[in-house]
């Protein structure tokens, strides 16, 4: 411990001068305050502001979180809202591109481009500034003389104007361009994978709804099997086996119906929320008159795939995203060169007494030259060189994700188009085979096992035609959106030929 006493300071070191020991214990003192003085967490509108360990949830406080907005406008449109009951998928399509948020923030943010656009091309107009002021002074008397007061009022306009830079202004303004055809495109992109996105919820809704007519005519299938097992059983005919595996049967069929009754409600909150709309809104589908007409493209895949990279909205955006960074460039190089500017301000001075009033101007001319700033701007070139590398190869890797998507999609709608044909066949072989073993079993010469055998085959065939109908529908809609060519209204403009097998002349859905 270092000691000093009051009339001998020899054992304090030179160095230690009263100023070096005032700051030490300025820092000591500091240092206890901001060490040894520890605060707890702070409360916001009465609670505390964190939870009070890992293991606990936060109570959040009686007032001051941001409230549930009120529901402004009805779910569905009053224009809709007579044939709530009965929407056609031109009606889904329409309501979820109203009222599905995703295209609210598509197109809030290409309104947002289109103004940063338009604020960059005021670059290359002068700014002016207007200004006044009013003063009013009184000054003392000095060696006997009288105060002076006096009354001021000073407009004033001041012009500033970049003259050149070299391509830092056009550069800017290049980039926002492309910002802003990105954002369009974007938005247009939205808008093809909202329609994707209710047309398969909606494909789902009518494959289920269908499914459990069918399921339905299983079940008065079974009850009919029942009733004539239990009759035969009656008269001798049949044993109480028969029964047995009839009453199992039926069973079996009423609770695939529950299960598919519980898909159907699923699939009816998966397209109200697709809509847009909540899931507990009363809505439902217009009945189909006839079946879907499936049909075969009549395009190679080769061509969809360069019309695709064309088309595809999102492959556009990534190239304009690319270009914006490109234009990135030309502005980190204008900072490493060379800016003129012009200046200029007028005014003028009311003054009560009017000697001290009267105008003034002044005009410059400057030029501003980067000489040496830490190698900064090197960097910032470098840097949005790397960007502009790394856009491209970002719309690259999309590209290539489109050839493979429209390759994928184009194929997987001719296996579905190939499904539809063998479920129908299937069916009517299906169909024939229950009517056979029915009979057989009405004669006395066959047996339970083989028609309750041949119900369920009939059953599974009557499933399986109606999930390869409306599959072939969502992946028809999957390749119009991998093409780039799903309308708003879901039209899917491609050539089609007959498949073998299917009946051409079905009327159509909405799908063009």
């Amino acid at each position: 411990m270092l000691e000093c006493s009051a009339n001998d300071c020899s054992n304090v070191p030179r160095m230690m001068t009263l100023p070096a020991i005032f700051w030490r214990a300025l820092v000591a003192i500091s240092t206890v305050a901001v060490g040894g003085c520890s605060v707890g967490t702070p409360t916001v509108n009465g609670v505390a502001g964190a939870p009070p360990s890992p293991a606990r949830s936060w109570t959040p406080p009686s007032s001051g979180l941001a409230p549930e907005p009120p529901q402004v406008a009805a779910p569905i449109p009053a224009d809709l809202l007579g044939r709530a009951n009965q929407l056609s998928l031109g009606d889904v399509i329409d309501l979820a591109l109203r009222n599905n948020p995703v295209t609210r923030v598509s197109w809030a943010q290409a309104r947002e481009a289109a103004a940063t656009y338009g604020a960059t091309r005021g670059s290359f107009f002068p700014s002016i500034t207007g200004s006044a002021a009013v003063s009013r002074t009184k000054s003392v008397s000095v060696n006997g003389g009288a105060s002076i007061e006096r009354t001021q009022v000073n407009p004033a306009l001041t012009l500033n104007y970049l003259l050149l830079d070299f391509g830092g202004r056009s550069g800017t303004i290049e980039q926002a361009r492309q910002n802003l055809f990105a954002a369009d495109l974007t938005h247009n992109a939205t808008l093809q994978n909202v329609v994707l996105q209710v047309e398969s919820a909606y494909f789902t809704y009518m494959a289920n709804s269908a499914l459990l007519g069918a399921e339905r005519s299983a079940i008065a299938e079974a009850r009919a099997n029942l009733s004539s097992a239990e009759q035969r059983d009656s008269v001798g005919l049949a044993t109480i086996a028969d029964v047995l595996q009839a009453r199992t049967a039926l069973s079996q069929e009423q609770l695939n119906f529950e299960s598919i009754q519980g898909s159907l409600q699923t699939a009816r909150g998966n397209l109200a929320a697709a809509m847009g709309i909540p899931a507990n809104v009363s809505y439902d589908l217009g009945p189909l008159s006839s079946a879907v007409p499936v049909r075969a493209v009549s395009v190679t895949v080769d061509s969809l795939i360069a019309d695709a990279l064309v088309r595809r909205p999102d492959l556009a955006a990534a190239r304009a995203e690319a270009a914006s960074a490109a234009a990135e460039i030309r502005v980190a190089k204008s900072a490493m060169l060379p800016a003129l500017t012009f200046g200029g301000n007028a005014g003028r001075t009311y003054a009560d007494p009017t000697k001290y009033g009267g105008g003034s101007y002044g005009l410059s001319l400057g030029v501003s030259v980067p000489i040496f700033s830490g190698f900064t701007q090197q960097y910032d070139v470098a840097a949005a060189r790397a960007r502009a590398d790394a856009a491209t190869a970002q719309a690259d890797v999309l590209r290539q994700q489109v050839t493979t998507q429209v390759f994928t999609s184009y194929y997987s709608l001719q296996t579905s188009g190939q499904r539809v044909t063998t479920a129908d066949a299937l069916l009517a072989s299906a169909e024939q085979s229950e009517q056979v073993a029915a009979g057989r079993y009405r004669e006395g010469v066959g047996s339970i096992i083989d028609l309750l055998t041949a119900q369920s085959a009939l059953a599974n065939a009557r499933a399986q035609q109606v999930q390869s109908r409306w599959q072939w529908y969502t992946a028809l809609a999957q390749l119009a959106h991998d093409a780039g060519v799903l309308g708003t209204r879901g039209e899917t403009p491609f050539p089609f030929v007959s498949l073998p097998g299917t009946n051409p002349s079905t009327p159509n859905v909405p799908h063009p």
